[in-house]
């Protein structure tokens, strides 16, 4: 929830639980982070796999919050700016999905592939840091959905998308938390076969397009 100057400024119960819904479609997609994680999770295991997830996240987190602060006064102000973010990032949307379908094969190589020494838990951090906050997937929902949830007349635009900031880096580490634990404890049968790598590429590129088709369709609706 968020507070405001009276009692009655808080996040739609009814609003949050549909952003709940559409992170969890968007978090669940194999996308970069997912992708980092399994690769990391196959080639060293568990505690490999979470540190790194725990680093994404803290990235995730520094990502929503710059996006925040830059565009609350502005989304405050300006509807059109708000539909204008979901139409291009739900084009970006698309386009990342069917980026993701053409190169399935070598993003499931680069998956399967093993390397050599394990690195530094501080590296491992870093190095997930570094992917979470220039996370294109992550920059573009964002900036295209969470104007979607955010109520001026119920308090401070910015003060909302730190909220939803907060909560989606919070629910990003519990599941890709989850993608490396699977990953880390079924890592010869994930490495051993290229056909459910690619499989695993192909569903996430399906939600991904599917869920920039219906940002495009809301915003040209709304």
């Amino acid at each position: 929830m968020v507070g405001g100057d009276r009692g009655d400024r808080v996040i739609d119960p009814g609003r949050l639980v549909t952003f709940v819904i559409a992170s969890m479609a968007i978090i669940v997609v194999p996308g970069p982070s997912v992708l980092f994680t399994l690769a990391r999770g196959v080639a060293w295991g568990r505690t490999v796999a979470v540190l790194t997830v725990l680093g994404n996240s803290l990235g995730t987190l520094v990502l929503s919050a710059a996006v925040a602060v830059g565009l609350g006064p502005l989304l405050s102000r300006s509807h059109l700016l708000s539909v204008v973010l979901q139409l291009v990032g739900g084009l970006y949307l698309v386009w990342l999905g069917i980026g993701a379908y053409r190169h399935r094969h070598a993003h499931a190589a680069a998956m399967a592939r093993r390397e050599g020494a394990k690195p530094a838990v501080p590296s491992i951090v870093r190095q997930g840091f570094t992917v979470g906050i220039l996370n294109p997937k992550s920059l573009v929902f964002f900036a295209a959905v969470f104007p979607h949830f955010v109520e001026p007349a119920r308090g401070s635009a910015t003060v909302q998308l730190l909220v939803l900031g907060g909560l989606f880096s919070v629910m990003a580490f519990c599941s890709d938390s989850t993608w490396g634990l699977i990953a880390g404890t079924a890592r010869e049968w994930l490495s051993g076969s290229a056909r459910r790598l690619v499989s695993l590429r192909v569903a996430g590129a399906s939600v991904m397009v599917c869920l920039g088709a219906l940002i495009v369709t809301s915003a040209l609706a709304g």
